[in-house]
């Protein structure tokens, strides 16, 4: 599949996401700003489909979860109402207004994730996808370069995170039909590898 066209409205979503993310860094390597996570959630995408729409809700797709001050209302209005609801729905709610109670706890914001998944539509499915596969391509990287010392890293044990990763393999298998989601299920069997050293 050829690349897609860098169009003036892909490029305005290169240019909001590299602003919006700018100082943050990536959760496993501090040293790796992270606007190379949507970026490569996008590349990845673009293996798969054209699709614009889905191409910059990659590049946007956390913009709502982890940009303070980042309205719903802005990404339709800059990118249009498909955009936004797919970079909603695949957003998890960390409102940091709210008192941390079991309502925030990580896995009251996966299984959430989850319901909202086995609804929401083909497109959103396919950044789903597509952002997990880097990150779980990115937890493997990370345990080669790190060790053991990666899982410190993240909010909850490797145990819960493949919990999580394999529930959504789950959903993807019988509600997307995408070569994505075969590839996806590699990549978490060389996370579920790095697991089985543990051992």
């Amino acid at each position: 599949m050829r690349a897609p066209a860098l169009t003036r409205r892909l490029q305005k979503a290169i240019d909001t996401a590299c602003r919006l993310h700018f100082n943050q860094v990536r959760k496993a390597d501090e040293d790796l700003p992270y606007i190379s996570h949507p970026f490569s959630v996008a590349w990845i995408l673009s293996r798969y489909t054209l699709d614009e729409d889905i191409i910059i809700a990659a590049l946007l797709h956390d913009v709502l979860e982890d940009v303070p001050g980042c309205r719903y209302g802005d990404l339709e209005r800059d990118f249009g109402a498909e955009v936004a609801k797919i970079v909603r729905e695949l957003s998890e709610d960390k409102d940091p207004r709210e008192k941390k109670t079991d309502r925030m706890t990580w896995q009251y914001r996966k299984n959430k994730y989850l319901e909202g998944l086995a609804r929401h539509g083909e497109k959103t499915l396919m950044v789903c996808a597509a952002d997990k596969m880097h990150n779980v391509r990115t937890m493997v990287a990370s345990y080669e370069k790190l060790g053991e010392v990666v899982w410190s890293k993240f909010n909850a044990p490797i145990e819960k995170q493949l919990w999580f990763y394999e529930e959504i393999l789950k959903v993807l298998r019988e509600r997307l039909d995408n070569p994505i989601v075969e590839d996806y299920e590699r990549e978490l069997v060389e996370l579920k590898s790095c697991n089985e050293k543990r051992k």
